[in-house]
């Protein structure tokens, strides 16, 4: 059994474990986001189709928009704001800046393509925490598929959610009908599940969100070419995970997938609606399972959701009474419509897998720049065997 089910298992609902096939070998890593020691589980329920070959000078007009594919190329997906956070989209490779640990670097490929396929993973919370705002969730999840997930361009998407398990719910799937029909089975934890099920481990508790991230990330994306994104619904509380909020992270950049996150938090306290009073119990044994006792506090769910997205080039959205989670999905339709995509060979050959820092800023001071801080450098063969 290899390290990632070692370390916690995707759990396929039935019809669609039998449903996997082998295809793919097809695709092609990510550059700057190399593979972590073959750890890929999960086979894709369908050969994926984005753009693979590297843009040619050609007189002749691209049939379909291409994204650069090099031996050393870095991938960087950027959105642009003016100072009235309105999103600029009318910038060329001439107005961008691009460092990689403060030498500049030159800019090979540059696209403002919003026709490329874009593939969308939904993580959905379905904690205790969570119960009385799930339907909200539910509601907008299937809007923002109805008008993002365009079938005749392409997209795709799939569907996990996480509670004390972690559990696949649709495979990638360009079908609005198949992704719809499977939020409707979004629910949390009955409470009698709270009781021990013989197994020694009691059911009802937990949040797995590291855990989640880490597979949506390392088992889903990361063979997957071109326009990624992950977009989180949760409280930012994790209780149980074997990851940790810093594996996590890393492997949603090794991924190069950018990490949404849109807080949806409870404010009544989990304790009056006849919960477990914010103890959690961690499923399967994972972790421990993370206790915060009552007078204690636990941490920061808006803090924890706002550096996930921040490191991976996306940004944290807060639900309230101005901001409805439509709304949010309006603006992160918008967005995600709206990236630049940036190219480079970097000056330097990687000599580890160390993590290098990345700044892309514009020219124009006034415009902020919202794109991923660096990546992981592939570790080179070794000389022996090379030959």
């Amino acid at each position: 059994m290899n390290h990632v089910i070692e370390k916690r298992a995707l759990r396929r609902v039935p019809e669609l474990a039998r449903a996997i096939s082998a295809m793919l070998a097809a695709l092609l890593i990510v550059p700057g986001a190399p593979l972590r020691g073959q750890q890929q589980t999960l086979q894709q329920s369908q050969k994926q189709s984005q753009p693979q070959t590297s843009p040619q000078p050609s007189a002749q007009p691209q049939q379909e928009p291409k994204i650069a594919v090099e031996a050393n190329m870095v991938t960087v997906f950027a959105t642009v704001r003016d100072k009235k956070s309105q999103i600029v989209a009318n910038l060329t490779k001439d107005d961008f800046a691009l460092q990689e640990d403060g030498r500049a670097q030159t800019i090979t490929y540059f696209a403002r393509e919003n026709d490329l396929p874009l593939t969308v993973g939904l993580l959905v919370d379905t904690s205790l925490s969570q119960r009385r705002v799930l339907g909200q969730e539910r509601t907008a999840s299937s809007s923002f598929i109805e008008h993002t997930l365009r079938e005749d361009k392409k997209d795709q998407a799939f569907l996990i959610h996480f509670d004390y398990e972690v559990e696949l719910l649709q495979d990638f799937t360009s079908s609005r009908k198949k992704l719809e029909s499977k939020l409707d089975l979004l629910e949390t934890p009955e409470m009698q599940r709270a009781s021990d099920d013989g197994s020694g481990h009691r059911h009802g508790g937990g949040t797995l969100l590291y855990d989640a991230i880490y597979l949506a990330s390392n088992d889903m994306m990361m063979k997957l070419q071109g326009r990624k994104a992950v977009i989180i619904l949760s409280d930012g509380d994790d209780r149980g995970s074997k990851e940790t909020l810093a594996s996590a992270i890393e492997s949603a950049q090794r991924a190069n997938t950018v990490v949404y996150s849109i807080l949806f938090k409870d404010d009544e306290p989990f304790g009056a609606r006849g919960g477990n009073g914010g103890g959690g119990w961690g499923g399967h044994g994972g972790g421990g399972g993370h206790r915060y006792p009552q007078q204690e506090q636990r941490p920061d769910g808006k803090k924890i959701l706002e550096r996930i997205s921040k490191e991976t080039g996306g940004r944290l959205f807060e639900v309230s009474k101005k901001l409805t989670v439509d709304q949010i999905y309006d603006q992160l339709a918008l967005e995600l419509r709206a990236q630049y995509i940036l190219g480079y060979v970097p000056d330097k050959s990687p000599n580890s897998a160390d993590y290098r820092k990345i700044h892309l800023a514009t020219k124009q001071k006034d415009l902020a720049v919202q794109a991923r801080d660096g990546y992981y450098a592939e570790q080179p063969a070794s000389p022996a065997a090379s030959q």
